[in-house]
């Protein structure tokens, strides 16, 4: 057995020992540490290069008590819902004795959980114990009695057995740090509750399975009271999008996401984004700033969130960029934009979201969106879409970053200025030019779907357009709408805006197959143009695309 495996086998016995513990009489540090050596434990066996913090332990201890109060409020919905006829006096009391325990449990764990959230770690210096720890690569401190098993994630010399690699630090910042309040021990993540035990002993075996085969009750997110999301509330969200992506059908969306929370959640992302001009300014000349350009997502929210594991979370110093087409073609194009809205709430500068080409009324009646909210809410499935179309308009069309890197969905346009070609005094015609940032920043972004004519030509070019690589700029007649443009146009608008670099979406693998001249989008990116003055790039983000192409088979009840 390699050096390598035999690590992963002791941090497997750390895991496996901790999770069989129980941690009724630990006081608040000792299970603070030994949760942090799991959590530690756990990111070297699954070969996770991530930094282990404060805030993972705080979330392995949350998921705990909330898996504990969901299982027992589980258990008492089903023990309500059954029928005591046919059993006898000692089998119901029996049953009433279990239901009373789940209730007792739950009602604990919830309020212990909740008034835990909101202590705040302020004024109280973390020990040694809670240091952060880069998983793959640093340090295991335990400041309880170090246990047996660290010395072996070390080599003869002392020095760290497992190589460091490079990991994004991305520290996730909310208003309130949390602490460990005097909560209910039991808890081991991979355990289950102790009530559920009981019901093995009092019941019978046959009985609990019958009881618990059915799927566990959706836990329904609900608004801050003060107004406020806060990043355990992103948490929650996540969290209750997962539990439901598992194994409920999309009908019953909305006992976890309910109608007033997105009503609330739009609402508040919208105010914010209405008051963004076209073309967003990102300041991030700080030491340690990092902008992350995300493009096309399309309903893909588990590659969104492993992206946003991978690459780290929005922070103070972590800056994030989406280039549009969140919606259409995926299954989860709902979750994806609402979790991307609550990010943008959070951090509205730290978190810019631009509009694409799906982010119109015409391409979601055609490409899945539109069915996939109305299925999900049913008959009130009408109201939420328009709600969403509503948001859309209010979605910026470009980003400058730090005054070099030019971002949009489909990239260069037309200049609202008329040219004529010279070819012909008798016959003059009208003559496409390239356009400024500041004929950018005059248009009407609040048309739903991009005009084939008119004053507002640069809406659907932004949107729509391709870069070529001929010289010059033309219509698009492979799309129907939008532009062309060449090289020299890349360089003419990158010289004309004092910039470096254009990093553009809208095209994926499938538009991209058969054009030799180009990337085939495989890797994610394509380098389009480059010349003296910068490049162009092409960025898709969604790996599995398209996710769905018969969206029926995912949105049908």
């Amino acid at each position: 057995m390699d050096r390598e495996e035999r690590i992963k086998n002791a941090c497997m016995k750390i895991v496996e020992c901790i999770n069989a513990m129980s941690f009724l009489n630990l006081d608040d540090q000792r299970v603070h540490s030994l949760v942090m050596m799991r959590e530690i434990a756990r990111g070297v066996v699954e070969n996770k290069d991530r930094k282990v913090t404060k805030s993972d332990v705080t979330r392995a201890l949350h998921s705990s008590i909330e898996k504990m109060a969901s299982s027992c409020r589980d258990i008492v919905y089903k023990l309500s819902k059954m029928s005591y006829k046919g059993l006898d006096d000692q089998r119901i009391q029996s049953l009433l004795r279990v239901k009373e325990i789940a209730a007792k449990h739950a009602k604990v764990a919830s309020v212990e959980s909740d008034t835990w959230i909101k202590e705040s770690l302020a004024g109280e210096e973390m020990q040694p114990s809670s240091v952060d720890v880069l998983v793959g690569g640093a340090e295991i401190m335990v400041v309880e009695e170090s246990l047996v098993e660290e010395t072996e994630l070390r080599n003869e010399d002392g020095h760290n057995v497992v190589q460091k690699r490079p990991v994004t630090r991305a520290k996730l910042t909310g208003k309130k740090d949390v602490q460990i309040g005097e909560v209910p021990r039991k808890m081991p993540e991979d355990e289950p509750p102790e009530v559920e035990a009981q019901l093995i002993n009092e019941n019978g075996k046959n009985q609990l399975q019958e009881i618990l085969s059915q799927p566990p009750l959706l836990q329904s997110l609900i608004w801050p009271p003060d107004d406020c999301i806060t990043l355990d509330w992103i948490w929650s969200l996540i969290s209750a999008i997962k539990q439901f992506s598992q194994n409920h059908p999309p009908s019953e969306f909305q006992l976890v996401m309910p109608i007033s929370v997105v009503d609330k959640l739009v609402d508040n992302a919208s105010s914010i984004l209405s008051k963004e001009s076209n073309c967003v300014k990102i300041d991030c000349h700080g030491v340690d700033s990092r902008v992350v350009v995300v493009g096309d997502i399309h309903g893909q929210f588990h590659d969104l969130l492993h992206l946003l594991e991978n690459a780290g979370f929005p922070s103070e110093n972590q800056f994030y960029v989406f280039n549009g087409n969140y919606v259409d073609r995926g299954a989860w194009g709902l979750e994806v934009f609402l979790l991307l809205l609550a990010w943008k709430v959070l951090m509205p500068h730290r978190v810019y979201l631009l509009r694409g080409n799906h982010e119109s009324k015409e391409c979601t009646l055609s490409y899945g969106f539109e069915k996939e909210v109305k299925t999900k809410f049913g008959d009130q499935g009408e109201y939420v879409y328009n709600k969403f179309l509503d948001c859309f308009k209010e979605l910026p069309l470009a980003s400058v970053i730090a005054g070099s890197v030019y971002t949009t969905h489909g990239g260069l346009f037309r200049s609202t200025r008329i040219a004529y070609s010279r070819r012909s005094r008798r016959k003059r015609t009208q003559r496409l030019e390239l356009g400024s940032l500041e004929e950018l920043s005059a248009v009407k972004r609040s048309l739903i779907d991009a005009p084939y004519e008119g004053p507002n030509m640069i809406l659907t070019d932004v949107l729509w357009s391709d870069p070529s690589q001929r010289q010059g700029m033309c219509k698009n007649r492979a799309r129907g709408r939008g532009l062309w443009w060449g090289p020299d146009c890349t360089e003419a608008f990158l010289k004309m805006s004092k910039l470096k670099l254009i990093i553009r979406s809208h095209e994926g693998p499938d538009v991209r197959a058969g054009q030799h001249l180009f990337g085939d989008m495989l890797c994610g990116y394509s380098l389009d143009h480059e010349g003296e003055l910068g490049k162009l790039y092409t960025l898709f983000s969604a790996p599995d695309y398209p996710q769905v192409e018969d969206l029926s088979l995912r949105l049908d009840p």
